[in-house]
């Protein structure tokens, strides 16, 4: 049965973590918020390549990360890579979009783990770009290792969940969670997502004994891998 709170506590590898239904988790030993795929510029990269979308996602996308920014006590922000599509995209963000990015770094520290798609340094922020961090017993990273059973957090593979209830189905972003991983959400407001019974994630979780924190209306369930539909 799914347990529903507007936040909820998770361990892995015994470091206390708080997915929050707003799409980002909370580590409080480090004061710590954590993010991913913001996919920043998304909208102007399809432009590149000929198709024309709405160019909104880079401020609807900072207009939500400022809320969760506000809604936590923290010193330090961790972007799991993939903040932008493209190695050029943080030159195409427009002045208002910088403004209000900034801003929201300002007075914090800010770490970026580079992704599949931004290898480089974004241009004209500043901030600490690695490949990934290892600290208190985690590993972060962008995308997921297999052979790590040993903590670690990720994003990459845009998890979403599927239940039926009463012959409805639900389908959701989520975290996907064990005692030994969690891998988060993405963030962006142009991003799609990747059901968690995909092959994709069959060698990260040990069959179906993990957990999908489905992200409601201001709550997250806790719903077992065993409940869950393809």
């Amino acid at each position: 049965r799914a347990a529903a709170t507007g936040t909820c506590v998770h361990y892995v590898n015994d470091a206390e973590l708080i997915p929050d239904a707003g799409g980002v988790a909370y580590w409080p030993q480090t004061q710590t918020l954590l993010v991913a795929d913001l996919h920043l510029e998304k909208g102007s990269s399809f432009a590149k390549r000929g198709q024309l979308i709405p160019p909104y996602d880079t401020m609807t996308t900072l207009r939500r990360l400022a809320k969760s920014i506000g809604a936590w006590q923290h010193t330090r922000i961790i972007s799991l890579g993939d903040s932008f599509p493209d190695k050029d995209a943080s030159a195409r963000l427009q002045l208002p979009a910088m403004e209000l990015l900034k801003s929201l770094l300002l007075g914090r520290n800010w770490s970026g783990v580079t992704g599949d798609h931004d290898p480089k340094p974004p241009q004209g922020l500043e901030g600490d770009v690695v490949q990934n961090l290892r600290e208190d017993g985690l590993t972060l990273r962008h995308a997921p290792c297999a052979d790590d059973w040993d903590g670690e957090l990720e994003g990459h593979l845009h998890p979403k969940a599927k239940i039926v209830r009463r012959g409805r189905s639900v389908r959701r972003s989520c975290f996907a969670v064990n005692e030994t991983r969690m891998i988060l959400p993405s963030f962006g407001a142009y991003t799609g997502g990747l059901n968690v019974l995909d092959e994709a994630y069959a060698d990260l979780f040990d069959g179906r004994r993990f957990h999908a924190l489905m992200r409601g209306d201001g709550q997250v369930y806790k719903i077992s891998g065993r409940e869950l539909r393809a």
